[in-house]
Formats: C-alpha cells, sequence, structure tokens
C-alpha cells in the first residue's frame, strides 16, 4: 500500500472511531439527563435532554453516513458516495431547527407559568458532566477534522459545538434559579439554548448546501494546487481548474500548458508528476488533469470550458 493510500486508509478508520464516539456521547448523555430531568422538572435541563436526543439521531445518521460516504464508486455512482455525508448534515439542521421551536415554545410557557426547580443539585451535576464530555467529543471531532476535512463530521460538531454553549447556559440558568430563588431565569436560559441551536442550525445547512452545490474549494486550497502543479517548470500554466469536496473526496479537474513538441509518453510522465504532488497534500483527491500543447490548443472541454480562468 502507498503513503497516499495508507493515509487514506488511516483518516477513514479515524473518521469512523470518532463517529462511533459521537453516537456513545449522545445516548450516555440521553440516559443520564433523561434521569435527572424527571426528578428536577428543569425546563432548561428538559431542554439540554430533547437536545442531546437529536444529538443521537443525528449523530447515528451521520455515522452510518460516512461509512456510506467512503464506499469506492461503483457503476451506478463513478463519483463515488461522497455526498451522502452532506444529506446526513442536512438533517442534522433540520433536527435542530425542529429541537430550537420546541425548547423555545416551552421556555416561553414556563416564563409565564414559573415553576421551581427540584433537585437542583443532580440537576447541576449531570449538566456539568455533559459539559465535560461534549467537550471530550469536540476535542476528539477538531483533530480529526485538521486530517480530513469530513462535512459530515464538520456538522456533527458544529452541533456539538452548539451543544456545550447551550449546557454551559442551561447550566447557569439552573443554578442561577436555584440560587436566587428566581425560577424564570432556568426558562431564560432554555429560550437562549433555542437560539444558540438555531445559530448553529443556519451553519450546518450552509456548509452542506455547498457541497451539493459543488461550491469550489476554499482560495487558499486552491492557489496551493495551482503551486503544486508549477513546481515543475515544465508545466507553464494551468487553466480551466474546478474543484468540489465530496464527503472524504476532493474532486480536481484542470488543464496543464505544456510544450506542444514534448511526445505523449514524456508528457503524460510530467502529468503523473503534478498528481503525485498534489495527493501528498490532499491525499483523499480524484484528479484529472488533461494536457494542452502551449499556445495551439483551441477551445475545447465542453459546456463549461471557456466560462472562468482557474
Amino acid at each position: 500500500m502507498s503513503a497516499v493510500s495508507s493515509t487514506a486508509h488511516k483518516n477513514a478508520r479515524l473518521t469512523r472511531s470518532v463517529t462511533l464516539l459521537s453516537v456513545a456521547t449522545a445516548l450516555a448523555l440521553v440516559i443520564v439527563k433523561l434521569v435527572i430531568w424527571l426528578a428536577s422538572g428543569s425546563v432548561a435541563l428538559m431542554a439540554s435532554m430533547a437536545d442531546s436526543g437529536l444529538d443521537l439521531v443525528a449523530s447515528s445518521a451521520t455515522f452510518f453516513a460516512v461509512r456510506y460516504a467512503a464506499a469506492p464508486p461503483d457503476a451506478e455512482h463513478r463519483f463515488g458516495h461522497g455526498k451522502a455525508e452532506a444529506f446526513a448534515s442536512l438533517m442534522q439542521a433540520g433536527l435542530v431547527f425542529g429541537s430550537a421551536a420546541l425548547i423555545g415554545e416551552e421556555a416561553i410557557r414556563r416564563i409565564l407559568a414559573p415553576r421551581p426547580v427540584a433537585e437542583s443539585g443532580w440537576a447541576l451535576a449531570v449538566m456539568g458532566l455533559s459539559i465535560l464530555m461534549t467537550g471530550a467529543l469536540i476535542w476528539a471531532q477538531t483533530r480529526l477534522l485538521r486530517r480530513t476535512g469530513s462535512v459530515a463530521v464538520s456538522a456533527d460538531r458544529t452541533h456539538y459545538a452548539a451543544d456545550l454553549a447551550s449546557n454551559v447556559i442551561a447550566l447557569a440558568g439552573i443554578a442561577a434559579a436555584s440560587l436566587l430563588g428566581l425560577p424564570d431565569l432556568d426558562a431564560i436560559a432554555a429560550l437562549i439554548v433555542a437560539g444558540v441551536l438555531l445559530w448553529g442550525a443556519v451553519a450546518v445547512f450552509r456548509e452542506a448546501a455547498d457541497q451539493l452545490l459543488d461550491h469550489e474549494l476554499p482560495d487558499s486550497s486552491r492557489a496551493r494546487i495551482v503551486d503544486l502543479v508549477l513546481k515543475d517548470s515544465s508545466v507553464f500554466d494551468v487553466h480551466q481548474m474546478r474543484t468540489r469536496a465530496s464527503g472524504p473526496v476532493t474532486h480536481i479537474q484542470m488543464h496543464a500548458d505544456l510544450d506542444p513538441d514534448l511526445s505523449l509518453e514524456a508528457a503524460h510522465q510530467i502529468v503523473v508528476a503534478a498528481e503525485k504532488r498534489i495527493l501528498a497534500q490532499f491525499p483523499s483527491a480524484d484528479i484529472i488533469i488533461h494536457p494542452d500543447p502551449r499556445g495551439r490548443a483551441e477551445p475545447h472541454g465542453g459546456a463549461f470550458s471557456e466560462t472562468y480562468e482557474a
């Protein structure tokens, strides 16, 4: 197995492990929060428990999506299955929107009809545990994203980052309601949680939509790809570069201007060397480089061939 293939395989294994950790974390938090919410009646804790329940659904979808997305291309999906990750992310965004609406509704009801928080000590303890577990998961997801850039894991991390903020807010609301004897603060904290969740859902939706609509890679990544190709002085320039992400795979296409007097074999060797340089930096890339004879190539390539520059 080549170094590039080994790296891609390791990244896929790490992604599977982190998504499994996400499911386990969500399941544990749902069980603990359910027990304590039944004892305390805290609406802030109820909001956090409901969000953890949606986390479990969303994380389970991500768990299966990343495995499907990593499946190799087949006769019906020759570009692979990577966009399954984006579909899972859209589902996450929808669930978060729904959760925020329900939590906001319940919070407003409690503001209009306040109710004291019982068993506040246990409620505070479970929120502290939730913060620690969520923080550990976000740390693991952040390390993975530095290696893979998985949009499904990124959406999951965005979701859990919103959870972390909401848990801190819920903790503050429960503590304030108990210590100050102001049950309204518990409901107000839940309302703030709903706002945080809405903000996170918008971010998840945007990232998933970018992949589904074949948004170009960031300018910094595109510039890096061009620099890697032009490291060989035999490549005079590149044009008609197209990039897009599809789950764990990055698709890269371009035309490279070469000496028109090169043999086909020599041109092929230059292109293959350029592909290897790109793969060293983007190990999960799918690359197509078309060699053009410099100064002699007429416009070609189909519908989008001349609509933009690299």
